[in-house]
């Protein structure tokens, strides 16, 4: 693919499917909008199609193209097929300079593939991520990795993401560190100031999120009954926004349904979402994205997994990796809810992951080579070269 003359705007299609690959592609899509240099058409898939609506206007985002993926409990293989499939087609319709995914889902993965059949170029968005573990997290971790196969640009959050891809043969000149564009939205939508927090009372206030694929059923059931006792605490108010898969809601509604000190909400629009992890005291998640927002509101957080892609926040001390047990997760929250010193030290580690402006960094690179007289085709030089 031969470079666009420079008096013409990148025509930038941008897939996102999922809640968390619209936050933090909102500010590469704002971004790219409010100049000349890209044209950008953002493609949703519906991986996440009711989270993904409620939110998409308010993050100012324009979607140019909606499909329409989702079948109830289909297997991961026929998503994967689908999403080749009708991207695939999108693609051969818009034929656009570049494609740019964001993270690990199945959408990204369907992404960068159909757009290396196109023979367009990918740019993969928080790059670089990794437990080591092929199958946990499950299908994320083999995900990213094939991302890491195909992406020409790789914008890793952090240095140590950006160190496993050059670890993996991906030459440096296509590896960034740019920081988080999680971040990027967060303080944009705090700086809105339009979110309604969850938390109704002045209780010690713990957020959880729960929705891993690797948790759900019995490792889920547990966890709800480890909510429970903690509720019975009497001094605490917990707000778990109920993901919407059935089986994430199958394990936790039997275990914490009515359960006094448990608000169990329909998921927030991430404008109450950020309000909501401002104003809480703790954090207990399975999720990723939250890993990366907490450290920058000072709150703490236990990462209910026994692997994580994130680890800054663990090096740095802003996050505790404690597992799925539900005595393990008793007793590290009580730790933070009852020792001051500890809650403190977690409370002030600082934020690995970023300053706010990463799709600013992502933009002035992609615009760079772009402009210059270089290939920007599938790769540059090293081991992935096509040439």
């Amino acid at each position: 693919m031969s470079t666009p003359p420079s008096a013409m705007p990148v025509h930038a299609m941008l897939v996102l499917g999922t809640r968390p690959e619209a936050i933090k592609l909102a500010p590469v899509a704002r971004a790219m909008a409010a100049g000349p240099q890209f044209e950008p058409v953002v493609v949703t898939t519906g991986q996440h199609r009711e989270m993904l609506h409620q939110m998409l206007g308010m993050l100012g985002v324009d979607v140019r193209i909606a499909l329409d993926v989702m079948r109830t409990r289909q297997q991961l293989s026929d998503l994967t097929a689908r999403l080749v499939r009708e991207l695939g087609t999108v693609l051969r319709e818009q034929r656009p300079d570049l494609v740019v995914v964001q993270g690990d889902t199945t959408t990204a993965l369907a992404g960068a593939l159909a757009a290396f059949y196109e023979k367009i170029p990918v740019a993969h968005v928080e790059a670089g991520l990794r437990t080591g573990v092929i199958d946990n997290p499950f299908p994320e971790e083999l995900n990213r990795s094939l991302i890491g196969r195909i992406a020409r640009w790789h914008f890793a959050p952090t240095p140590a993401a950006a160190r496993h891809l050059t670890d993996e043969g991906v030459p440096d000149e296509q590896v960034f560190t740019t920081g988080n564009t999680v971040i990027d939205n967060l303080l944009w939508v705090l700086a809105e100031g339009s979110g309604t927090s969850a938390f109704r009372t002045d209780a010690k206030r713990i957020l959880v999120t729960l929705h891993r694929r690797e948790n759900q059923g019995e490792r889920m059931r547990g966890m709800g009954r480890a909510l429970t006792r903690l509720a019975r605490r009497g001094d605490v108010e917990i707000v778990l926004p109920l993901h919407k898969s059935p089986a994430v809601r199958d394990a936790l509604l039997p275990e914490l349904d009515g359960q006094q000190g448990v608000s169990l909400v329909e998921p927030l629009d991430y404008l109450d979402f950020a309000a909501t992890l401002a104003e809480c005291d703790l954090v207990l998640t399975d999720s990723g994205g939250i890993q990366e927002e907490a450290p920058s509101l000072a709150k703490p957080s236990l990462v209910l997994r026994t692997t994580t892609e994130r680890p800054e926040a663990v090096e740095a001390g802003a996050a505790r990796l404690i597992g799925t047990d539900p005595d393990a997760i008793v007793t590290w929250a009580e730790r933070l809810l009852d020792d001051p010193a500890e809650y403190r030290r977690m409370a002030t580690a600082g934020n690995p992951f970023g300053d706010g402006e990463a799709a600013r960094r992502i933009l002035g690179q992609l615009a760079e080579d772009f402009a210059a007289d270089v290939p920007v085709g599938l790769t540059a030089s090293g081991p992935y070269s096509t040439a």
